[in-house]
């Protein structure tokens, strides 16, 4: 297919929750489509094969929301 979405897991850096149904909801460094690697948040199935919708962000974003994080906890 031509729109597979190609994906490396470059660095895991940890697990928030997990469901019962063993989908983690996980924040690592992935690389997509062999662009540079970004920040994702997302729920992955276990192994990694299926993925939920997710948000990336760039360093400079993660650590503005670090900040804003930080501020209200």
């Amino acid at each position: 297919m031509a729109n597979d979405i190609k994906y490396e897991i470059i660095k895991e850096i940890g697990v928030i929750s997990e469901s019962a149904k063993g989908w983690k909801k996980e924040i690592n460094l992935v690389s997509w489509n062999g662009a540079s690697p970004k920040y994702d948040l997302r729920d992955w199935a276990p192994n990694h094969e299926k993925m939920g919708k997710g948000l990336t962000l760039t360093e400079d974003e993660l650590e503005s929301l670090k900040t804003i994080l930080d501020t209200e906890f």
